[in-house]
């Protein structure tokens, strides 16, 4: 809050967004990001789409970046540009959203075109699962509000946001390569892919070196994505289901140190709510796997990135 003080005054209020980043160190990453994505320019001016001629636009600060691993500007070239830029815009909405207005469960588009939620847990706001830690900077073209994580959406369901991360359209690296063969191994795809009348999805998506752990957990050896099938489809199918919840839900609606029903029936236990964050244990694990990236939006749903594979 006190990095924000002196956005707060007249003289400061004749700057833009994309200035009120510039001067201020904490927002290093957001202008770093800006400038990859192809935004900055967007947020130096006013916007030719709205009436009033202003943006609001929700302003991860640096630890926010860290949190996914980016901490300088050449870490951000582990985004694919095109990722980056939307991934900006889903923190731009078009007019001025007062600070008021982000009251709970109230919605906003984004300039992505995809809604955002507000949600309340304890009476501290989030905006999705991002904390909202400051609002109503003024800016020469609209308004600033300060979260504590970077919002993601894909635009896809939750089996496309799945292939995407596998084949490198998010971060340049694959991810999540092992999890997309398991679920079409298992023939899942189908039910975890948005249609009319599909139910919101939880789900929580092991990481590629969470599968390769269980293969030595198992005495399998899980090299790559294909050796998943060397396991009973049954067996995999069972894995996969207990890491599907009915219900889309951001870490701030998921219950502290509490248990949670997958559709495996087996219970899912949660630890304490802690920096936005929860960690998530399986019936037969022995030890929590932690939120490695949480809260991304899919349009059928929402995904928690996770650090180990949940045992029934």
């Amino acid at each position: 809050m006190l990095l924000l003080t002196g956005c707060s005054t007249d003289q400061d209020a004749d700057a833009s967004i994309a200035g009120i980043a510039v001067a201020n160190d904490d927002f290093q990453l957001l202008e770093d990001a800006a400038v990859r994505g192809g935004v900055a320019g967007i947020l130096s001016n006013k916007n030719p789409n709205d009436a009033s001629g202003n943006y609001t636009v929700f302003a991860p600060n640096n630890a926010a970046f860290a949190r996914l691993g980016f901490r300088a500007a050449p870490d951000l070239t582990g985004l694919q540009t095109s990722f980056l830029t939307n991934t900006l815009l889903y923190h731009v909405a078009n007019g001025n959203l007062p600070g008021s207005s982000l009251t709970t469960n109230s919605t906003s588009a984004s300039a992505l075109g995809v809604t955002r939620r507000i949600i309340d847990r304890a009476g501290v706001r989030y905006v999705n699962g991002s904390r909202i830690l400051a609002t109503d900077v003024p800016a020469a073209n609209g308004t600033v509000h300060v979260v504590d994580k970077v919002l993601l959406a894909t635009g896809l369901d939750i089996v496309q946001s799945a292939i995407a991360l596998k084949d490198a359209q998010v971060f340049t690296k694959p991810e999540l390569s092992f999890l997309v063969e398991a679920v079409l191994y298992a023939d899942l795809a189908g039910a975890l892919s948005a249609s009319p009348g599909s139910p919101q999805l939880t789900v929580f998506a092991p990481t590629d070196q969470a599968f390769r752990e269980l293969g030595t957990l198992l005495g399998v050896p899980l090299n790559v994505p294909a050796d998943i099938r060397r396991l009973p489809k049954a067996t995999v199918t069972a894995v996969l289901l207990n890491h599907v919840v009915p219900g889309g839900k951001f870490t701030p609606e998921l219950p502290e140190n509490s248990t949670i029903t997958p559709l495996s029936g087996s219970p899912i236990t949660l630890g304490a709510f802690t920096d936005g964050v929860l960690t998530v244990k399986g019936k037969s694990n022995t030890a929590d796997a932690s939120m490695v990236i949480p809260d991304v939006q899919c349009t059928n749903g929402t995904v928690h990135v996770i650090s180990r594979v949940l045992l029934p």
